[in-house]
């Protein structure tokens, strides 16, 4: 049976754009090879670390939505262990919450919060 998984990993900042990209592919071929389909992707670029983890600050974060059988996750997550690019890395399971809110924020649904109307 698919589920549907949620993996954001953080690669090293030393990386130059190409690096991080061909990184991003390595990843996502893996994925596809072993019969993942991607549904979602999110650069979301360097950001700062909440603390340090092996003396740097920041990282390049990456977001990947897939479905997949569960036995891909050990061995993905085993590829995330063995890339020195690789500082931290995180899949979950998503539940139907989850993958509404995604499906909603994927597709912009999320409205403004509806202004307070006077009562007269």
């Amino acid at each position: 049976m698919l589920k549907q998984y949620e993996t954001v990993f953080i690669m090293t900042p030393v990386l130059s754009d190409d690096q991080m990209k061909e990184a991003v592919g390595k990843f996502k071929a893996m994925l596809t090879e072993n019969g993942a389909n991607i549904i979602h992707e999110e650069n979301w670029g360097l950001r700062k670390l909440a603390y340090p983890i092996q003396k740097k600050t920041t990282g390049f974060y990456h977001l990947i939505e897939f479905t997949a059988q569960g036995d891909l996750i050990a061995k993905i997550e085993v590829a995330f262990k063995r890339d020195e690019r690789i500082l931290r890395f995180l899949t979950v399971s998503l539940d139907k919450h989850a993958k509404a809110y995604s499906e909603k924020k994927r597709t912009k649904g999320f409205d403004k919060k509806p202004a307070l109307t006077p009562v007269v």
